[in-house]
């Protein structure tokens, strides 16, 4: 059974990881609207991404007894100045999230729920490596500047991610 802070904290990381997917698929069909498609198909797996973590959540609570509370999720933004702005709005993003994980361990460490902690483990890894890979997208964004044709290959590079592709037998 999960303590009832445990429980609302898990609750409120549901609309967190959600929100985490519209802002991606928005960040997708921005991209896709300014004729990048390799970026755009790199967001929209993201935001799929983004749904596996939402499904762990929801299942996990469930598993535990607890009750999932859905509320409602605010709306990303539609557009960004430059696939450049857009990364950086990701890491930060990421970065952003990485501390509400941190919360959540601390919530189960001090409510002494040792499964929630163990769980949690998997996300803290998670976040070590979304920030790695966005950070690793920026970095190469930020060398291509203003390099047409050099954007245009890096392009072509990020259309060639995996799709995800999960049931929830893998999540």
């Amino acid at each position: 059974m999960m303590k009832p802070q445990v429980e609302k904290a898990f609750n409120e990381q549901i609309n967190k990881e959600t929100y985490s997917a519209y802002l991606y698929f928005s960040m997708s069909a921005w991209l896709g609207s300014i004729n990048l498609p390799g970026f755009a198909h790199w967001m929209y797996t993201q935001g799929l991404e983004e749904l596996t973590h939402v499904q762990k959540f929801y299942d996990y609570i469930q598993q535990r007894g607890g009750t999932i509370r859905l509320e409602a999720i605010a709306a990303p933004p539609a557009a960004w100045d430059s696939p450049l702005a857009l990364f950086e709005k990701t890491l930060a993003h990421e970065v952003a999230v990485t501390e509400s994980i941190n919360q959540l361990v601390k919530v189960a460490r001090e409510n002494m729920d040792h499964a929630s902690e163990i769980f949690l483990q998997w996300f803290v890894s998670e976040q070590v490596e979304e920030e790695e890979s966005v950070g690793q997208v920026l970095s190469r964004l930020k060398m291509v500047g203003d390099n047409p044709p050099a954007l245009m290959m890096m392009d072509a590079e990020m259309g060639k991610r995996p799709a995800l592709i999960a049931s929830s037998e893998e999540v």
